[in-house]
């Protein structure tokens, strides 16, 4: 597996306000997840019925900051989370949200390298 980045998030004040500014700078689809948190997908490029991005690019999502200081979050796929979670505790990397499932699409958990700067991981159901 490329441990690259495969989804990313950028976190909102105002929705509705960024949404349209992505939307027309970019011609992002940007449609509300249906489900039991506010969330928005972001397609930067065409995906199949399975939600799988249909030629290169990455796609991502949008949520409502919770506090101000919420910044924008790149995903890395691995192949096991545990695995590189004590990966990056062993090489002094912080981990800030621990292994949480997210139905039909895997695990996640979010890290901090040595210098503070966050990134998240998913274990995809299909590695």
């Amino acid at each position: 597996m490329d441990h690259t980045i495969v989804h990313f998030e950028i976190p909102a004040q105002d929705v509705e306000k960024l949404k349209q500014f992505y939307e027309e700078v970019f011609s992002w689809k940007i449609i509300q997840y249906p489900g039991p948190i506010d969330y928005w997908v972001i397609q930067t490029v065409p995906v199949d019925a399975n939600g799988m991005p249909l030629r290169p690019g990455v796609n991502g999502g949008m949520f409502r900051k919770q506090q101000p200081e919420i910044k924008p979050i790149n995903y890395f796929a691995v192949e096991s989370i545990n695995d590189y979670l004590a990966k990056i505790l062993k090489l002094g990397g912080k981990v800030i949200s621990p292994k949480q499932e997210v139905p039909n699409v895997g695990w996640i958990a979010a890290a901090e390298d040595p210098e503070g700067n966050q990134f998240a991981l998913i274990q995809p159901l299909r590695v």
